[in-house]
């Protein structure tokens, strides 16, 4: 551990070790969902018979069905013909016309009709053709206008009304071509009961049926545009998921072949879609990790390991109980216990990694729960693990009590049951009591279970990675740890000493938003090693007797260098969390021993800073920067004669600008306005400590 925290620190190892466990997890969860995704072939033959009922995997568009049933739709479609209303007018004008030219002629003769020779009728005949156009007369014989150049006025009038009336009525209806036929006899038979003499109604007649033509004609632009319309609203046909393609038994017709070729499931259809899809899933899934971790600080970098290790052990465990999603058991799904990661992950990195791992949970979830149906995803489920992760986020805003997380599992199984019954509304589906029970009692379980399960990984993982969640800080800042009793008992100066650093410390770390618990108890063991030698610190002499003064100052040196190296092995002796191990490590980070340099400087001038000054390494994090500063200022301050707000602002301002022009905070990430929060916060905290306390007068003034 201690080799692998060390290749951490360094920028180039950390960006090389964290890549390498992103490819990692990215290949484990490829395989993981490799079998989810992989198509479901079958070898099979046109007319073969299938041994068994195949589903759907996918839904699709039956483009060949949809065309078939379109062409269907297009073929049902009539002629379509358009009616000429002006055709029923037009034809009356050619015959009033051919009237008006006979009565016009008769006019002119002004020999009464009865009177006339046939010389005269001829001659007449030939005067009204004259009158009339070739395509009109060309259709007549001149036995026709005879017969109306005899009639009287009066029949002549009668004759035109009965003959107009009559192709009025026949010519109101829709004449095709093929119908011409039947109108003119109809109109012949309505012209056989009028009273005129038979010559002048045969004459009529013949009028009547040349003015009867077609007035419904074809239109082909029509037609087409409405079998266009009609196939356009014909729906696609789609093969649905799920849809028996071919039942047990069943002969594989062309139309059936067609749609397993379709949907991909003959082994003779080489397709890499899936594989390439689950593939750049991954990759954003990969993508999504790195932005996440190049974020945060390089001190939780230690923990990659830890939070891969979470997400593919959550994984496995969706996995796990997926395999069993073929027994038909009710709401299996739902009894995942999905929120060990999101749990696991909040106690021991926070909520910022929430987010990313939920979204990676549920998706990978809704492909694993995809039914029997590969390539597909679970909708339900990926919506039920995706809120049962996310309500961790708002669970306990107290993290430091092992109890919270029975409380968090409490609020995820409402979550869980809320979830639930809002998917089952939503499917609007007919579920019995039973069934209903059972997958509440499932959501239920589910929070329940993650919260035990949390429980009891939480220590094996803060052992197993040298992590530290806020329960085991807890344990830690315990003063019955017999590490802690060990200070107060040995060494009790450094033991108060300690408990106002951790004072200073927290408070500080809260103002900036870095841990401030883990500051408080790195605190109360930043010291130990002082358990060595304890009378050479001065917070620990109580007879006024320093033991410096008997001592050359680089023996002191190497007194006090010591309590630093000896704090570490101490800690990790008792397997103490790496954290707790930095702050003793490394709070002193390479700061100059002034005191006993400048002795020594007296004694010899030409000593060397880096001699009397401390191993390092510098701090790492925001917290042991932090716990340094709260360490120095505490002395200081307490070896101030009459300490004020005024002595002691100068004080913490020139402790920290000592460090910072030191280069004491070049590894933690701390910014300029963060140290001015901290300097704030250590005056206040200082503030209410030294306190200016009432003088009461003496009895004399």
């Amino acid at each position: 551990m201690d080799r692998l925290k060390n290749l951490l620190q360094d920028n180039k190892k950390q960006s090389v070790i964290i890549s390498f466990l992103i490819i990692l997890f990215s290949v484990l969860t490829y395989f993981l969902l490799l079998n989810n995704v992989k198509p479901v072939q079958y070898d099979l033959e046109l007319l073969s018979i299938s041994n068994k009922t195949i589903y759907s995997p996918i839904t699709i568009e039956d483009k060949a069905a949809t065309a078939k049933k379109r062409q269907e739709a297009s073929d049902r479609v009539k002629d379509q013909y358009v009616y000429r209303e002006d055709y029923n007018q037009n034809r009356i004008d050619i015959v009033n016309s051919i009237f008006d030219v006979v009565v016009e002629v008769q006019q002119n003769t002004g020999t009464k009709s009865k009177n006339k020779g046939q010389a005269l009728i001829d001659e007449e005949v030939k005067n009204v053709k004259g009158k009339l156009p070739n395509d009109i007369i060309d259709n007549f014989d001149d036995n026709v206008f005879a017969a109306l150049l005899k009639a009287s006025p009066q029949e002549l009038n009668i004759a035109r009304a009965s003959l107009t009336t009559s192709i009025n009525r026949v010519m109101s209806d829709q004449i095709r071509t093929d119908q011409v036929k039947q109108a003119k006899k109809e109109l012949s038979n309505e012209l056989s009961y009028v009273s005129l003499n038979s010559t002048l109604k045969k004459a009529m007649i013949t009028i009547g049926q040349f003015a009867i033509v077609p007035n419904y004609f074809y239109d082909a632009e029509a037609t087409k545009e409405r079998k266009r319309i009609e196939s356009e609203q014909v729906n696609p046909v789609y093969i649905l998921q799920g849809q028996v393609l071919v039942k047990e038994g069943e002969t594989i017709t062309k139309e059936k072949y067609d749609q397993l070729q379709l949907v991909g499931l003959l082994n003779k259809n080489q397709t890499y879609q899936p594989y390439i899809g689950l593939l750049l899933l991954i990759g954003l899934f990969a993508y999504f990790i790195y932005k996440q971790l190049h974020m945060l600080e390089k001190k939780e970098l230690l923990y990659s390991v830890a939070y891969f290790s979470i997400l593919i052990f959550t994984l496995l465990i969706i996995k796990g109980i997926s395999l069993f999603q073929s027994v038909q058991f009710t709401g299996l799904e739902y009894i995942t216990p999905v929120a060990i990661g999101t749990l696991l992950i909040k106690f021991l990195f926070g909520n910022r990694y929430i987010i990313v791992s939920s979204l990676i949970f549920s998706i990978c979830g809704s492909i694993m729960f995809n039914q029997g149906v590969n390539g597909t995803l679970n909708y339900d489920v990926g919506v039920y693990i995706l809120m049962s992760a996310v309500a961790v986020l708002f669970s306990n805003k107290e993290r430091d009590k092992r109890s919270m997380v029975m409380h968090s599992g409490m609020l995820i199984s409402l979550v869980n049951v809320a979830t639930i019954l809002i998917l089952l509304l939503l499917r609007n589906g007919q579920y019995s009591s039973v069934e209903i029970g059972i997958n509440l009692l499932m959501g239920l379980g589910s929070g329940i279970l993650s919260s035990i399960i949390t429980m009891g990984v939480l220590p094996f993982i803060e052992d197993s990675f040298g992590m530290v969640s806020p329960f085991k800080l807890m344990e830690l800042g315990s003063p019955n740890h017999p590490l802690l009793r060990k200070i107060l008992l040995e060494t009790p100066g450094t033991y108060h000493h300690s408990i106002m650093v951790a004072n200073l410390a927290e408070a500080a770390c809260e103002a900036v938003g870095a841990n401030g618990l883990i500051a408080r108890v790195g605190s109360y063991y930043h010291d130990i090693g002082k358990t060595v030698n304890p009378g050479y610190f001065i917070e620990n002499q109580m007879n006024g007797r320093n033991p410096h003064d008997f001592i050359t100052p680089e023996k002191s040196r190497d007194i006090i260098f010591a309590h630093v190296s000896e704090g570490v092995k101490i800690l990790q002796k008792y397997k103490m969390p790496n954290d707790i191990i930095d702050i003793a490590a490394e709070h002193h980070g390479t700061t100059l021993l002034k005191y006993f340099y400048y002795k020594e400087k007296e004694k010899n001038p030409t000593v060397s800073e880096k001699e009397f000054r401390y191993s390092g390494p510098k701090a790492h994090s925001k917290e042991t920067a932090i716990v340094g500063v709260a360490d120095s200022v505490e002395a200081a301050v307490r070896s101030l004669k009459q300490p004020d707000m005024e002595k002691i602002e100068e004080l913490v301002s020139a402790i920290i600008n000592d460090r910072l022009q030191d280069g004491q905070f070049a590894l933690c990430d701390l910014t300029f306005k963060e140290l001015s929060l901290i300097e704030q916060s250590l005056c206040e905290t200082l503030k209410g400590t030294f306190h200016s306390r009432i003088q009461y007068p003496n009895q004399e003034k």
